[in-house]
């Protein structure tokens, strides 16, 4: 079990906010934040790695976090898609965070059983 559940919901989530902050701003990069977005990426290949990069980042704080891989997974795929979703321009920054913490939010209910 992880530092952070031990510490209870609360812990959890912060911990999680702090990694998901690191991880889309300092951990990004230029590089990445233009290479993810189908639309700017020089090509697809360099599309694919690069979002497949930043997701990979992602996962590994949840990971850090959580202590779960299952969890890291899920954060994979999903930070994955909802990064697709924002690149794609179907929604812009403020939803595209929105997302993220809300599925940080899921991972703390599930990991402590909250409800």
């Amino acid at each position: 079990m992880s530092w952070f559940i031990q510490q209870g919901p609360l812990a959890l989530f912060a911990g999680f906010v702090v990694m998901h902050a690191l991880a889309d701003f300092p951990l990004q990069g230029s590089y990445l934040a233009r290479q993810k977005s189908r639309k700017l990426a020089d090509s697809r290949s360099d599309w694919i790695i690069a979002l497949s990069a930043h997701s990979v980042i992602h996962a590994g704080g949840v990971w850090l976090v959580s202590g779960s891989l299952a969890f890291a997974a899920a954060e994979l795929i999903l930070h994955s898609m909802i990064d697709m979703g924002k690149g794609a321009e179907k929604f812009g920054p403020a939803p595209d965070q929105i997302l993220h913490l809300t599925c940080k939010l899921a991972y703390v209910i599930v990991l402590t059983r909250v409800l």
